[in-house]
């Protein structure tokens, strides 16, 4: 995640005004706490790896007590979070409409959000008086677990009026409020019998939700679909949603998310930078080969496509272009090459399909090495026969080369540490991901960092696994109802009535997704077909660890497609080149990752 892999939305210039103040005041305060809890839940399951490898013991609750600390961080950082495209907020399709409408979205936007809060405040207390048992392993009642996303939901409500009555914008902000509350009241009594499943009115709902740009859409098409026969109560959809997020294996996002951060703010990233220069610099398309090379390198760091598109947007573009590439072409190949952070391990994409399929994360980590590496030599081919020929790099000679790999070294064992230690077994996903954020840590220290700096690290990643981890959560009431509605039937018969084949399966998924990538974010795409698509595969005789690289890969690629293309609003945001012109230049790189992807269907179908 997304997955994920997003543009983010400016927000609009605030006043100095008191909700101005009052609003920085309380960001402030949750900024804070959020990054506290990451630095508690980093220091504990560190304790919990130290106890186990070094004294063969441990304490009893560990792995409840991360899970609830990742709830509570959850909780903390969604408010935060709500202006950022990590929570689904798209402004993509806004911009497509006429400029009228365009001043009126924002107030559907904010309905779908007063919805969601509303939701998780009264859904949450209710579920908190209907609870009762302790933890057996904490000793604390179960109800606080759910209250932490009860007081989010108040806290998202907080923050959405502070922020618009900052902007001037109150009498829209009521009007938002009186709808969200009426919706909220009168969706309970509303009796809609249509033949269509309730799933597909969640669907349509949450579709309109990404047109107006509004956060967690999921959430509020969901209590929606209540209206139109869906078996999900209010609790039970705040239940879904934290049980979604109840697993130890999700406190890897943010760790990843926290090494990719201080990797880049300390400076070690700069050092891959150098390396690939010195290996490829010097030949034909140095310069871009450089920057393919030094995605694959900083894939193996940060997990985060979004981490690389930025980072390379603000670190290649301004010297593509002053050695001779055209700014579009410069920013379509840092755009592409970012495809590949999200498939060469480690990578949110691939812990994200093993929460929701129960797939081996070290297997798939293996597959994303090998599919990760496909699509660099498809993309080093692509760069090769569309670049003209450009200013070279100066050759680095053997000492230089030398130098550099000597330099870099420290940036390789973040890869060595997470990949290595979770194949062999020795650590867990989860521990391994700590792991990095703390050998990351150490870097970032003895790189001087200062405290703000560090701070802003851990604030940052706190913000954006919140919103990831709120993503999955929403996404478990429209996996139930998929469930429910038996789509995965429907695809088996799909399937069967193409004759069952490996070569039918791989036909139907690809175009699937092909189709829900467009519209659709990565994470919830994943969390919602993934459980849906592997039974048809594995019934076919696809081996269930190819066909999950292949479901990663293919969405991944939306990442260059309209009209959400993730990596190219990241890439254009940075670099200022409008999108439309970005969209036009990756169509050479995008059909080589398409080769790619088609070279790992015919491997799946031929070994099946």
């Amino acid at each position: 995640m997304a997955t994920s892999e997003f543009h983010p939305i400016e927000r609009t210039a605030l006043d100095d005004g008191p909700a101005a103040r009052a609003l920085r005041a309380v960001e402030a305060v949750l900024g804070i706490a959020a990054a506290v809890v990451l630095a508690v839940l980093l220091f504990m399951v560190l304790v919990t790896v130290c106890l186990r490898y070094f004294f063969s013991a441990g304490f009893i609750g560990a792995e409840d007590l991360g899970i609830w600390l990742h709830v509570g961080l959850i909780a903390l950082g969604a408010p935060l979070s709500i202006n950022s495209a990590l929570a689904m907020r798209l402004d993509v399709f806004v911009k497509m409409l006429p400029e009228s409408l365009q001043k009126v979205t924002p107030i559907g936007a904010d309905v779908f959000t007063v919805l969601s809060a509303l939701i998780l405040s009264f859904g949450g207390s209710e579920i908190m008086t209907m609870l009762g048992g302790v933890s057996p392993t904490l000793g604390v009642p179960e109800w606080i677990r759910f209250g932490f996303l009860g007081t989010s939901g108040a806290l998202i409500l907080v923050v959405l009026l502070l922020q618009r009555v900052a902007e001037g914008r109150i009498l829209p902000v009521l009007l938002s409020l009186a709808v969200g509350v009426a919706l909220y009241a009168g969706i309970p009594h509303a009796s809609l019998d249509l033949d269509w499943p309730p799933s597909i009115f969640l669907g349509l709902i949450a579709a309109v939700g990404l047109v107006l740009a509004a956060p967690h859409a999921f959430l509020a098409a969901a209590y929606v679909a209540i209206a139109f026969g869906s078996s999900l109560p209010e609790p039970a959809i705040v239940s879904a949603t934290v049980t979604g997020i109840s697993k130890f294996l999700l406190l890897a996002i943010p760790f990843f998310l926290l090494a990719g951060g201080l990797l880049t703010v300390s400076g070690v990233a700069n050092q891959l930078v150098r390396f690939a220069a010195a290996i490829v610099g010097h030949r034909r398309a140095g310069l871009a080969q450089t920057t393919l090379l030094t995605s694959v390198l900083f894939s193996g760091a940060s997990g985060s496509s979004v981490a690389n598109a930025a980072f390379g947007a603000s670190t290649f573009q301004p010297e593509l272009v002053k050695h001779g590439y055209p700014p579009a072409q410069a920013a379509a190949i840092i755009a592409s090459t970012s495809v590949l952070d999200n498939v060469i391990p480690p990578s949110i994409a691939f812990l994200i399909l093993a929460t929701a399929t129960n797939l081996s994360v070290g297997s798939l980590l293996v597959g994303g090495f090998f599919a990760g590496g496909l699509m660099a030599i498809c993309l080093a081919v692509a760069i090769h026969l569309t670049v003209r020929e450009q200013v070279p790099l100066p050759r680095a000679n053997a000492r230089q080369r030398w130098q550099s790999a000597v330099q870099a070294i420290p940036a390789f064992g973040l890869g060595v540490i997470v990949v290595v230690g979770i194949r062999i077994g020795i650590v867990t996903t989860t521990e391994a991901a700590a792991l990095a954020a703390f050998y990351t840590l150490l870097l970032g220290i003895g790189a001087r960092l200062g405290v703000l700096s560090l701070y802003a690290a851990f604030r940052q990643a706190a913000v954006e696994a919140a919103a990831i981890g709120l993503l999955i959560g929403t996404a478990g009431p429209f996996a139930f109802l998929l469930a429910v509605d038996d789509v995965s039937g429907l695809i088996s018969h799909l399937t069967t009535a193409l004759g069952g084949s490996a070569l039918a399966v791989i036909l139907l998924s690809n175009v699937i997704l092909l189709v829900i990538g467009l519209v659709l974010d990565i994470g919830a795409a994943i969390l919602l077909f993934g459980p849906i698509l592997l039974p048809a595969a594995v019934a076919a005789g696809i081996d269930p660890i190819q066909f999950g690289v292949i479901i990663v890969v293919n969405l991944m690629i939306h990442g260059l497609t309209p009209p959400l293309g993730m990596l190219i609003f990241v890439v254009s945001g940075v670099t200022r080149i409008p999108a439309s012109e970005l969209f036009r230049a990756v169509v050479p790189y995008l059909l080589a990752l398409l080769v790619s992807l088609a070279m790992l269907c015919a491997w799946a179908i031929i070994f099946s």
